[in-house]
């Protein structure tokens, strides 16, 4: 009765996430003739810049998104429950708009006749943009705290929220300043929600394309760009190589995430 059960599952797994992931392995290794190659994986030497800007841009947007979320994600666990609701819809709320509009959205604030430009026009009398965003690697970076920023805030709120609070109150008791609660007590007790949310920022940000492509200007490429233009160009067999080393990426993530997060997954990691 189980497996009769769990059939529509299995079936949507294999058809939706096995079955391609065993298409990018066969293109990966193979050329264009469907002979078996090495040649896809020893021409990822020639991306190597591309995977290094993409993980730099990643670790950035990820690490400002942990010093921004961190704090938020304490403060909402800290109000009260009929206020965290509120503040959990706010923080979802964008997230439920396509994200070609929200990043249309920016380059409508960030661009050279953008709203903040023409605001910063007016305040210094000039006809000429004040700040040139778009197309730089801080527009990109930018986007990605934007739209991912929630992926690091809900994992540590989880957290933080299921601390008992009787651990604060001892810890005062005992002489611990409101700092040495934070280090000593509290961020230990997230870990798990910090890796989580690090790990579920990252990933995203490292393979992220349409934003880099928006935001960038086309004047510098990611990973997920480069997948992009190798299948539109017809070099399948380079776009799978390249695509193969980013599900190696997820993996080694997840594999990291479960290993500090409880294996019943309540605080918010991803079990798999």
């Amino acid at each position: 009765m189980h497996s009769i059960a769990a059939a529509p599952h299995i079936f949507w797994a294999v058809l939706f996430i096995v079955l391609p992931l065993l298409i990018v392995l066969f293109y990966a290794f193979t050329d264009k003739a469907g002979s078996f190659s090495i040649w896809n994986i020893v021409a990822l030497g020639d991306y190597m810049p591309i995977f290094l800007t993409s993980i730099e841009l990643a670790v950035i947007a990820t690490f400002i998104c942990l010093v921004i979320g961190y704090p938020l994600a304490y403060a909402i666990a800290r109000s009260k429950p009929e206020h965290q609701k509120i503040f959990i819809l706010m923080l979802m709320l964008p997230m439920w708009t396509n994200l070609l509009i929200r990043t249309y959205s920016i380059m409508a604030l960030l661009d050279d006749g953008g709203f903040v430009n023409s605001v910063l026009m007016k305040l210094f009398g000039t006809d000429e943009p004040v700040l040139h965003i778009i197309g730089t690697k801080g527009a990109v970076i930018f986007g990605m705290v934007y739209d991912f920023l929630p992926y690091m805030v809900l994992p540590i709120y989880t957290c933080v929220s299921k601390i008992d609070k009787h651990m604060w109150e001892a810890a005062s008791d005992l002489g611990c300043s409101p700092v040495k609660v934070m280090t000593k007590v509290i961020l230990p007790l997230s870990s798990s929600g910090i890796i989580s949310g690090v790990t579920m920022v990252l990933v995203p940000c490292i393979s992220t394309f349409y934003i880099s492509q928006k935001l960038g200007g086309g004047t510098f490429e990611l990973i997920g760009d480069t997948i992009e233009r190798q299948f539109l160009n017809g070099a399948r067999n380079i776009g799978a190589a390249i695509s193969l080393v980013m599900m190696i990426l997820i993996l080694i993530s997840l594999a990291i995430m479960n290993k500090f997060t409880d294996a019943d997954g309540e605080d918010g990691g991803i079990i798999v």
